[in-house]
């Protein structure tokens, strides 16, 4: 007689997974004068750029280790377009990327807006959205476009892709035109069905978004609790999560496991994994593609902020926002936001 095994019973099976050994070891970048970093993006020249949300400015940190304020006054605010970055108010910027133009581009959140930086003269310019959270200017200029709540943004060939969690959207800037679309979401709340188009599709709360090589958008959900992927063919489908909030599955399959309120991802572009600050968990994992699992990256699952200096598995983290691949080595930063620093995890 042919058995058939439930989704409870693969459930139960990638539970008992034993978890793996987790390789390298946690260190400190840098703590003290950060207020809840958030997002990191590594400059041409190695100097790493650093948005704090609860501080409202973008710090950098330069190859010699000094730490400075790059922009943003420190206050909450809108202002400063057209003039230096560094008297810039943000109100609460959550993200930031570098766009193939060599410029610095910031998710100002509650602002509504995609700011741009250019690093040699300083300036700040408006990129996308108008300032006024709202929902409007699909098929026109993204500088005139509303949006309800910026909260991640990336880069992918000629496209700024602007996850619009306020409007249960991502959408999309072509670079050359200035044109925003809408290309996932159609702005109601809800669990997407597996290989439909991603246009027709709800979205539960679009937190953070990533772009892989070939062009796949993965999109992550907090409240959702899951990993989705819209891949270069238009059509979405959950790869990790389960839809319910935990702290289970390493070593398993990635869409049996359960994360908790996670909040940001990024593509480590030595392999094309997908890393996954499970903040709630006070972890980061790492969604391996080729093999559909889940492993477990840094972090106890509790929070804390010991274990610097030891295994990445037996460092704390509180809360982590971020989680980003050094450009020129397999060394990750970790955005530990409640506990104000970065941790950087060496192989």
């Amino acid at each position: 007689m042919t058995v058939t095994r439930s989704f409870f019973a693969l459930l139960i099976a990638a539970l008992a997974v034993a978890q793996p050994a987790t390789q390298g070891r946690a260190s400190l970048v840098v703590q003290g004068s950060l207020n809840e970093p958030f997002g990191v993006a590594v400059a041409a020249n190695d100097d790493t750029f650093i948005v704090e949300m609860g501080g409202h400015r973008v710090s950098v940190l330069d190859r010699a280790g000094t730490l400075r304020v790059f922009a943003g006054t420190g206050e909450a605010g809108f202002s400063g377009d057209g003039g230096p970055a560094i008297r810039a108010q943000f109100n609460s910027p959550h993200h930031l990327a570098f766009g193939p133009d060599g410029a610095l581009y910031v998710a100002d959140t509650q602002n509504f807006a995609v700011r741009r930086i250019e690093l040699t003269t300083g300036v700040i310019t408006r990129f996308a959205g108008t300032g006024v959270k709202g929902f409007a200017g699909d098929g026109g200029q993204a500088v005139d476009a509303q949006f309800g709540g910026i909260f991640a943004i990336a880069f992918h060939g000629s496209r700024l892709y602007i996850c619009d969690l306020g409007n249960r959207r991502i959408r999309a800037v072509a670079l050359e035109s200035g044109v925003v679309t809408t290309v996932a979401g159609n702005g109601e709340k809800g669990v997407p069905v597996d290989g439909e188009p991603a246009l027709t599709q709800p979205l539960v709360d679009p937190r953070a978004i990533a772009v892989d090589a070939v062009g796949s958008l993965y999109i992550l959900e907090r409240e959702g609790h899951a990993l989705r992927v819209v891949q270069p063919n238009g059509r979405i489908r959950t790869v990790a999560g389960t839809g319910v909030s935990g702290f289970s599955g390493d070593g398993g399959p990635a869409r049996l496991a359960m994360l908790n309120g996670p909040k940001h991802i990024s593509i480590d572009d030595n392999d094309q994994s997908v890393l996954i600050a499970d903040t709630e968990n006070h972890v980061v994992r790492r969604y391996v593609p080729d093999n559909a699992t889940i492993l477990r990256v840094v972090g106890t699952g509790k929070p804390g902020a010991g274990g610097l200096g030891g295994p990445a598995d037996r460092c704390e983290l509180n809360r982590p926002h971020g989680a980003q691949v050094l450009p020129h080595s397999r060394a990750i930063y970790v955005s530990d936001s409640e506990n104000h620093r970065i941790v950087r995890v060496d192989p």
